[in-house]
């Protein structure tokens, strides 16, 4: 676990100098900018003192002049100018870098919490599901504790995929491994058929349509989660005895994978924030009570794209159902 740990915070090193480069540059540029503001109203000050008449006047008794070059105050003046330019970037970068490093430690902390938190969830709730599968497994059907049993093992796969959701959201930091070439299909229908066990009970059609066989950098347990998660978010939204429709086109240098569900739409938050991590739209009206969202899902899907050169965007939405687009680059 440990292992993986460098790469990961490297990643969130580099991030955090990068806002501090961007910073620093623009505290350069506006300290630069006063500066030579200052030089020039300088400069201009004492063009302006130096009068002709003045010049030529013979200086009295115990009266001292300074006589100056002009082409000489101007070149001494630039290279002050310049000079308290460099001064002023190199300052904003050393303090921008340190204000900053309190940021990347508690960033770092906490990724590195949530990923150990998550492995050491892991285990315990594998071993609870475990035993309540072999508790479920020995009642009758008419004992009257089955159907409290059901709801404990569909409670505690609800938090094991929470931790998964974690766990991995907590690891996307780590380089993509662009050498890799995997068909998208296998990965996309194991999703899908997983996902139809939450899907029948409701009657919900889920439908897959494949054109030709597109391949990806993406590993297939990633893609897997990510169809999962948008699939989740459309069974969440959809009404019993509707349809979802995950659809797998190529266009150009891009494989192009869209679910699209008949539900009410995204409602209660800006559509523009719906893969924000935590983010939580308003539940249809006829949602079932069984059916949460621990608000990771979507953000761990844009995550998970975008580590991989890919996209994902919400294309529409509204009252008769929305429609989300993955783009992943082909392979």
């Amino acid at each position: 676990m440990n292992q993986r740990h460098p790469r990961r915070i490297d990643a969130d090193a580099q991030a955090i100098h990068r806002a501090s480069r961007i910073v620093g540059t623009q505290i350069t540029i506006a300290s630069g900018a006063l500066a030579l503001a200052a030089i020039g109203a300088a400069f201009i000050f004492v063009l302006d003192q130096l009068r002709p008449a003045e010049v030529a006047e013979v200086p009295r008794p115990g009266e001292h002049k300074i006589y100056i070059n002009t082409t000489e105050a101007l070149i001494g003046l630039i290279v002050v100018g310049i000079l308290a330019v460099v001064i002023a970037g190199v300052l904003s970068a050393l303090f921008t870098r340190r204000a900053v490093s309190p940021i990347a430690q508690a960033l770092r902390m906490q990724r590195t919490f949530v990923q150990d938190a998550s492995h050491e969830l892991r285990t315990p709730l594998a071993v609870l599901d475990a035993r309540l599968q072999i508790l479920q497994r020995t009642l009758t059907p008419n004992d009257p504790t089955t159907t409290t049993v059901s709801e404990l093992r569909a409670d505690t796969r609800d938090l094991i995929n929470v931790v998964n959701d974690l766990l991995l959201a907590a690891d996307t930091g780590n380089e993509a491994d662009n050498t890799l070439t995997s068909p998208l299909a296998p990965a996309i229908n194991h999703a899908v058929e997983a996902m139809r066990v939450l899907a029948d009970p409701r009657e919900i059609t889920i439908r897959l349509d494949v054109d030709g066989n597109p391949a990806s950098a993406i590993p297939p347990t990633s893609l897997q989660r990510c169809i999962t998660a948008l699939l989740d978010n459309a069974l969440t939204h959809s009404p019993d005895a509707s349809t979802i429709t995950v659809s797998v086109t190529t266009t150009g240098t891009h494989a192009v994978i869209t679910v699209s569900d008949r539900g009410s739409g995204i409602r209660g938050i800006d559509p523009d924030h719906i893969f924000d991590r935590f983010a939580h739209s308003s539940p249809p009206p006829d949602a079932s009570p069984t059916r949460r969202s621990s608000g990771i899902g979507l953000a761990l899907v844009r995550d998970i794209a975008t580590r991989h050169g890919g996209t994902i965007r919400l294309v529409q939405t509204s009252s008769s159902g929305s429609t989300f687009e993955l783009r992943l680059p082909l392979r």
